[in-house]
Parts: C-alpha cells; structure tokens; sequence
C-alpha cells in the first residue's frame, strides 16, 4: 500500500513574500492627500489677508535723523504675533474639520497631506502679510512722508513659533475628531489555546 501523495506546495506570489497595498489602493489615498496639501496651501492666502486687516499697526515718527517708535510703551507688535496665532489656530482647527468631514476613513496620507499643506499655508501667509503691509524700507518711508509725520512699521512676524499655530492646532484637531467619530475597525474574537479545541 503506497502512502498518500500529496500535491506540492503553490509557488510563493509576490503578495504572499511582499505584503503591503496595492498600487492601485496607495494612488486612491495620495491623490485625496495631495489635494487636501494644495487647498490648505491656498487658504494660507485668506490667512495673510486678514492678518494684514487685522493686526494692529506700529506707529513710527522720525525727527529727520533717525526713526523712533511713537509709543514706548505700545504692544503693538506682541498683538500683531497674537493676532497671528489666534488666526492660526482657527484656520487650523478649521480645515481639520473640513477634511475630517470629507476624508473620515482618513489615513496616513490624508494626515500627512494636512500636515504639510498647513505648514506651507503658515509660511505663505507670513510672506504675503509682509508683503501687503507697510514697506520694510523704513527709512525711505520716513524720508518720503517727511520729518514728525507719523507713520507704520513693517508688519513683521516677531516670534516665528507662531507659524506652528496651524499645523499644530490642525492635527490637534484631527485627531480628536478622529478618536470621537472616526470609524471603528470591527472587533476580532481571538481564540483561546486553552478553551478552543480547534485552535
């Protein structure tokens, strides 16, 4: 009596000896990402529209030598920084909610999208803000506006920690919506070695 013959093994496919997704499932999660990073990017732009409306303007005067602040004792400058971060941090919260509400399956492209577009949104909005403010030719604009006139300041960004209000707030929230009313993975039941004869 011959003992029974078995079939040999199947070759080992690239999904058995690689794990991991799909092409095809890895471009449906990047292209969503590299959208949310572009639109957060481009809201950077509303961003550096209402901090220069916003932020409260340093007075200068110039006695035809040199350039003085007009108020000492004036915190212009600390309010322009706050109004900076508080504007952050409600853009920020803002587009977590956004794209939590568009995307909730999430994923780490989706969050890293978020991540990077809202960093870029920060330094796109500090640079337009200096931009469309004040000149930061000081002394020219002294010169031209003449001697005891007064005048504003540069709009400047004194503390750059400023510029993680956003990206910091963004993930922030993201994450707290996602812990609250992401979606929840079904529960798998583990047999026990010790109860289950068929494990």
């Amino acid at each position: 009596m011959s003992a029974p013959q078995t079939p040999p093994p199947s070759p080992a496919t690239d999904d058995d000896v690689r794990p991991g997704r799909e092409p095809a499932a890895l471009r449906a999660e990047l292209l969503p990402a590299v959208l949310v990073a572009v639109a957060v990017t481009v809201a950077g732009v509303l961003l550096g529209l209402l901090w220069v409306w916003l932020a409260p303007r340093v007075p200068l005067i110039s006695d035809g030598k040199a350039v003085y602040l007009r108020n000492t004792e004036g915190e212009q400058a600390i309010g322009a920084d706050g109004v900076f971060a508080l504007l952050s941090l409600g853009f920020g919260a803002l587009s977590a909610a956004v794209v939590f509400w568009w995307r909730r399956t999430g994923g780490i492209p989706l969050v890293a999208g978020l991540a990077v577009g809202s960093v870029l949104a920060s330094l796109l909005a500090w640079r337009l803000g200096m931009w469309l403010g004040p000149t930061s030719d000081v002394a020219a604009h002294a010169r031209a506006v003449g001697k005891g006139v007064v005048f504003d300041a540069p709009l400047r960004l004194g503390a750059k920690g400023m510029l993680l209000a956003w990206p910091v707030a963004a993930m922030a929230v993201h994450l707290l919506l996602t812990a609250l009313w992401g979606p929840r993975d079904p529960e798998e039941l583990l047999a026990d070695p010790m109860t289950d004869p068929a494990a």
